[in-house]
């Protein structure tokens, strides 16, 4: 019996071992598949990637030339807001060239490629801002003091920028230390990294004098440019390029000093703007959350634009529709104080408020003013057209009155035309009139006797009335063709 428990414990253990020796063999294979995967020490060129970094380097010649064509190309694209046309300056910038020379230098203490890279650098920044201002200077935007989207896509960096900078630079220095550049990748950083149109936004900060724009736009190419050559320098750390080599050994201890020196100085302060960078960005983050769950959600409360979100003033103003009272306000301060907005406690908030009582109030108002002159402009037309129809009407009548006095064989007065006549001819009668008025002097004969009746302006003296009136006496007789007519004065 003990002899079989003895066998069965034998057998239980060799099984034990054999699946940790299983466990041991699948863990072995998977990480021989991921090195295999992942490992591209075997497929570097070192000398064809020094080679090239430092062939990129220079400026002169047709490098100029492409720069200044980049710029203008770049600068159209934002003055246009056009987003195709900046992608394209970003293809054919060749700032890329010294940035990446001074991530090698540092990583192989090449004193040489480092000032070269860096006088070329600062070259390149000098005759960019230099073509960007002059462009703008001359091809001014239609507001000097607002610019396009992808203007202001260029002033405000975040952490996303920091991001995009070291990925897109690890990136880039993997693709040039492969054997056989890959052409679609350096392609692809130099669009996701985007260093042309920040310079050419900061040159048109300086023309048109917007110095938020040139300062903003400026820190985000020194974040692009710091952070690319940090990402080549850990490439090249990694694969382990060999390092530059100079006649003695106080001379290579003097530059291996001074490149860590100067590196120290260039990652202490890239990791201060990473920090600063992303607290900002989380802050923001805070702040879209604060507005969404807390001010857009209050009861019957209308905010007036975009609140305005300051990030070094610690400042959140925002302006609303309606009238807020103090207990509201009370309310939105206690809740930056909540866990949730730890990063917004520090925050000072201003709220402004309107002095209407409600937007419903003033929404129902501007309905029924509307309906109210709709009305009044139903009511106008109406009675415009009874007046045009009172003028036909009336114009009918005259002509009826004048075709009867001819089929009377009377004389034909067309008196409608006579008035307007006579108004244009003397513009101080005011009113007219003429009748056939029976006039007897011996009480016995009856005449029948034409006479004009005459209202003159109140203002005109008799002695300007008088020589008026015998000249109208004398129109009038023509016109009527009449030999008397008695004119007679109606005050």
């Amino acid at each position: 019996m003990e002899e079989d428990i003895k066998k069965e414990a034998e057998k239980k253990s060799y099984s034990e071992i054999d699946a940790k020796s299983e466990t041991v063999r699948i863990i072995e294979i998977l990480k021989s598949f991921l090195i295999s995967l992942f490992d591209f020490k075997d497929d570097t060129d070192h000398k064809a990637t020094i080679e090239a970094i430092k062939a990129d380097i220079p400026f002169k010649g047709a490098t100029a030339w492409i720069l200044i064509f980049a710029v203008f190309v770049a600068s159209i694209g934002l003055n246009a807001d056009s987003t195709a046309v900046v992608i394209g300056a970003m293809l054919i910038s060749p700032l890329m060239g010294p940035i990446l020379g001074l991530g090698m230098s540092f990583a192989l203490n090449d004193i040489n490629t480092f000032k070269k890279s860096l006088t070329h650098l600062g070259i390149m920044i000098g005759l960019s801002l230099f073509a960007s201002f002059m462009f703008f200077y001359f091809f001014p935007l239609t507001s000097t003091t607002e610019g396009t989207s992808e203007l202001l896509g260029r002033v405000s960096p975040d952490i996303r920028d920091v991001l995009i900078a070291f990925f897109g630079g690890l990136a880039l220095m993997v693709a040039r230390t492969k054997k056989g550049t890959i052409a679609s990748v350096i392609f692809g950083v130099a669009i996701a990294t985007a260093l042309m149109p920040p310079l050419c936004t900061a040159g048109f900060g300086l023309a048109s004098g917007n110095f938020s724009f040139f300062f903003g736009a400026m820190y985000l190419f020194i974040i692009n440019t710091i952070f690319i050559a940090l990402a080549s320098f850990i490439v090249l750390k990694l694969l382990k390029f060999p390092m530059h080599k100079y006649a003695n050994s106080v001379t290579r201890k003097r530059y291996a000093t001074i490149a860590t020196v100067v590196g120290l100085a260039v990652m202490i302060p890239a990791i201060f703007t990473f920090i600063s960078v992303f607290n900002e960005s989380q802050t923001k983050i805070q702040f879209s959350r604060f507005i969404e769950n807390e001010v857009k959600k209050i009861p019957k409360f209308q905010l007036l634009g975009d609140p305005d979100f300051d990030y070094k003033k610690k400042e959140i103003r925002m302006s609303f529709f309606n009238e807020v009272t103090d207990d509201v306000k009370y309310v939105l301060k206690n809740q930056l104080n909540d866990e949730e907005y730890n990063r917004l406690k520090d925050f000072d908030l201003k709220i402004k408020g309107s002095d209407t009582k409600s937007f419903e109030l003033i929404t129902t108002a501007y309905q029924e003013k509307r309906e109210e002159l709709q009305q009044s402009k139903n009511i106008i037309d109406g009675l415009h057209k009874q007046i045009a129809d009172l003028q036909e009407t009336i114009s009918k009548l005259n002509a009826r009155i004048e075709q009867d006095a001819l089929n009377r064989n009377e004389k034909a007065v067309a008196f409608s035309r006579i008035a307007k006549d006579a108004k244009i001819r003397y513009i101080d009668i005011e009113e007219i009139g003429f009748a056939s008025m029976l006039s007897s002097k011996d009480f016995i004969k009856i005449d029948t006797i034409p006479v004009a009746t005459i209202k003159w302006n109140v203002k005109l003296h008799d002695s300007i009335i008088s020589p008026k009136e015998r000249e109208l006496r004398t129109w009038l007789q023509k016109e009527l063709e009449l030999d008397t007519l008695f004119i007679k004065r109606d005050k």
